[in-house]
């Protein structure tokens, strides 16, 4: 039989806490949550809250450039809050770090939840010509000649290091926090810029540190948040998986380090987590909220 109420009249939804929901709830269970402020329903295996629209936290990180004679740029790093629609399927892209392989060194991939996207590290160069660092969501450093950093995109990453005078030193890899460090002239690789911290998983970590550059004497550190160390002709070491550093540039010979994969972490209100993914993400809680960190493309049912 069905129940129809008239005019301007309403329905007034069982009210309870989270911790009073039924003990043994069937699905089709409505009420009024009054902890969340939200109608909620049961779907036979959670509470959901109703509505077509919901948002959610986000870290995209991109995977680092590769280094060269400069450091390889930080992966860009970007977060914030976008609405999804119930039903959905995102899908989520976890960015691969750069080759320190070539001449010059690859960019890092970009990352991307549905249509929100960082942008990956800049690569560098070996050659005394062309030394400029190559553009991303941070610049890769200088090679070892005059030149400049690549530049970095506003909001994701910073500029690499230049280097003035052909000294046989490489810029530091921009980071996500700061820029790579300039070589004004000397023989070492200079510093890559520091990463950012976010918090985003319950616990404050820094991703997206920039490679330290190479040097014919010695190299640079990487930047905090994954970036990898610069050697002389030997020695550089990869940028952090999943934290998206750039790798560590060397002097002439070559490969350097290459970047880091990126990751992407999502962070959904429990009560509105669907329960659907690809990908395995690991999941964990902070809260009243359901953190899932894609080390691995896959998907996002809303």
């Amino acid at each position: 039989m069905a129940l129809v109420v008239a005019g301007t009249d309403y329905v007034l939804m069982p009210n309870g806490t989270t911790a009073q929901r039924p003990t043994a709830p069937a699905a089709g269970m409505t009420r009024f949550n009054s902890t969340t402020s939200l109608l909620e329903y049961y779907n036979g295996t959670i509470w959901l809250a109703t509505g077509v629209y919901y948002a959610i936290d986000y870290l995209i990180v991109s995977g680092g450039g590769g280094g060269a004679s400069g450091g390889g740029g930080a992966g860009g790093v970007l977060s914030g809050s976008t609405p999804v629609q119930i039903g959905t399927v995102y899908t989520v892209t976890v960015g691969a770090g750069g080759s320190g392989a070539g001449n010059p060194s690859a960019n890092g991939s970009n990352s991307l939840f549905g249509s929100v996207y960082s942008v990956g590290g800049g690569g560098s160069i070996y050659s005394s010509a062309a030394s400029s660092g190559k553009g991303g969501g941070s610049g890769g450093g200088a090679g070892y000649a005059d030149g400049p950093g690549g530049v970095g995109i506003s909001g994701q990453g910073n500029s690499g290091g230049s280097v003035v005078g052909a000294s046989g030193g490489g810029g530091g890899g921009g980071g996500a926090g700061a820029a790579g460090g300039t070589n004004p002239g000397g023989s070492n690789g200079y510093a890559g810029g520091a990463g950012i911290s976010n918090s985003i998983t319950g616990t404050a970590i820094t991703y997206g540190g920039g490679g330290g550059g190479g040097g014919i004497a010695s190299g640079g550190a990487g930047g905090t948040g994954g970036g990898g160390n610069g050697g002389n002709n030997a020695n550089a070491t990869n940028g952090t998986v999943n934290l998206g550093g750039g790798g560590g540039g060397i002097y002439s010979a070559f490969p350097a380090g290459n970047g880091g994969s990126g990751v992407v972490i999502l962070s959904i209100p429990t009560n509105r987590y669907s329960g659907t993914t690809t990908g395995s993400p690991v999941i964990t809680t902070n809260g009243s909220n359901t953190v899932l960190k894609f080390n691995a493309s896959g998907s996002y049912t809303a």
